[in-house]
């Protein structure tokens, strides 16, 4: 598994509307953090923290963040950002100043999870990112440390487990592969089941032309 893009949000000043995260751990709290002290300008900034840096594109009043290895560079994280930003904007920019916190989780946080995954798995990605992204203006975007946004004494160590997050899938993949299976089993028994009843009531309209409907005659 390479360099990847592990988690993103989409926000109104402090209020998240979506997120996502590929990943176990505080991403969240950390990006929440961050969020209450950006200001509302139109801005790109990249903040760094250990092995792993926070990307940030605020246009419009909308905060669109992203977190990812620190190996990726920026060239990917900002293509992802930007690539968010026109999806949402195409679908609730006409609505997004008076949402509500979360107001969007459901609909737009399985296309961040897809979109982290396109940014961070797919070759195309690379080359789709430098067209859209001028390397030099990418280049001359600011990197700071995390520290500079957040107050003095108040650093958040940042906890990515991914091996948590691999093992939850796994669990999840093998309770829905028993779901699957104790579905299919209730569904054969009453196929069975059903079959059975076709077969004695066959055989009762056979008897039946013989006997009468109430057997009576083959007593």
């Amino acid at each position: 598994m390479g360099h990847q893009i592990l988690y993103a949000l989409v926000a109104r000043g402090n209020v998240v509307l979506a997120e996502s995260s590929v990943v176990s751990g505080n991403a969240h709290l950390v990006a929440h953090r961050i969020l209450a002290r950006l200001p509302p300008d139109d801005q790109r900034v990249s903040y760094s923290q250990e092995r792993h840096w926070f990307h940030i594109l605020i246009s419009d009043g909308i905060t669109y963040m992203c977190m990812a290895d620190e190996g990726m560079g920026r060239c990917l994280p900002f293509g992802f950002l930007e690539d968010v930003r026109q999806r949402f904007s195409a679908n609730y920019g006409h609505s997004a100043s008076s949402a509500i916190a979360y107001e969007y989780n459901t609909d737009f946080s399985p296309q961040l999870t897809e979109r982290m995954d396109f940014w961070s798995n797919n070759p195309r990605a690379d080359s789709i990112g430098r067209l859209r992204e001028d390397i030099s203006e990418v280049k001359g975007i600011m990197i700071q440390n995390i520290e500079k946004v957040l107050d003095r004494g108040e650093k958040i160590d940042l906890l990515v487990n991914r091996t948590d997050a691999l093992q939850e899938e796994s669990f999840a993949f093998r309770r829905d592969a028993r779901e699957v299976r104790r579905t299919f089993w209730w569904k054969n028994v009453r196929l069975g089941m059903f079959i059975a009843f076709l077969l004695l009531l066959l055989v009762y309209v056979v008897v039946a032309l013989f006997c009468g409907p109430l057997l009576s005659g083959c007593a």
